[in-house]
């Protein structure tokens, strides 16, 4: 998580900061089959992201009562934004840890700029607003992240496990999540069929 700490404005953006990347069909890593990965931080050092096209069982008002942000009573009252907000399994590292990516109508102190309007934030200041119905336009809750050591994930692309491409808002922020691996290869003019021969960039 150095990775992220180091990383205070959007002028620090590393290499493929603000790009999704796209498991390819041959990933050995059950951990990231057919995933598709929004990355955070990316440097010499290393790179850090989160899966969004995971969900786990644990719903958001639940994990608000676990974190004693709300109580039951409180829960059954949140706003519907709140209420609809899914939880996703961001990775295999940390699972116990919470963080939130969203839109950047929503900063606090402990907020980390990933692009120009996308920011991360980890603390429950933001579980808090969003309980209240103040928090961001567009958010992504996500429990546990993907990390990589120095040149782990760039031997990982040469190696064609995965295609990378811009990110965009709508697939990031978007509800259709069991679909979002195969919209967002149809969105690059890709099919499956076709991917065991790619590599790189789309």
């Amino acid at each position: 998580m150095d990775i992220l700490r180091q990383k205070r404005d959007v002028s620090q953006s590393g290499f493929l900061d603000d790009q999704f990347l796209i498991a390819m069909p041959g990933m050995q890593d059950e951990n990231f089959a057919r995933a598709v990965i929004y990355v955070c931080a990316h440097s010499e050092e290393g790179a850090m992201g989160i899966v969004i096209n995971r969900v786990q069982p644990l719903r958001f008002p639940d994990l608000l009562v676990q974190l004693g942000v709300v109580d039951e009573k409180q829960a059954i009252r949140l706003p519907q934004p709140a209420r609809d907000l899914l939880v996703r399994n961001g990775g295999p590292v940390d699972r116990s840890r919470g963080f939130v990516l969203h839109s950047d109508d929503f900063i606090v102190d402990s907020s980390l700029p990933v692009s120009e309007d996308i920011c991360l934030t980890a603390t429950i200041d933001i579980l808090r607003a969003i309980s209240k119905g103040n928090g961001p336009r567009h958010a992504l809750m996500a429990l546990g992240y993907a990390g990589w050591g120095a040149g782990q994930l760039e031997r990982e692309i040469v190696d064609n496990g995965w295609l990378t491409c811009k990110a965009s808002q709508e697939m990031l922020f978007d509800g259709d999540i069991d679909r979002k691996y195969e919209r967002l290869l149809a969105s690059l003019g890709i099919r499956m069929a076709h991917l065991s021969q790619s590599a790189g960039h789309a």
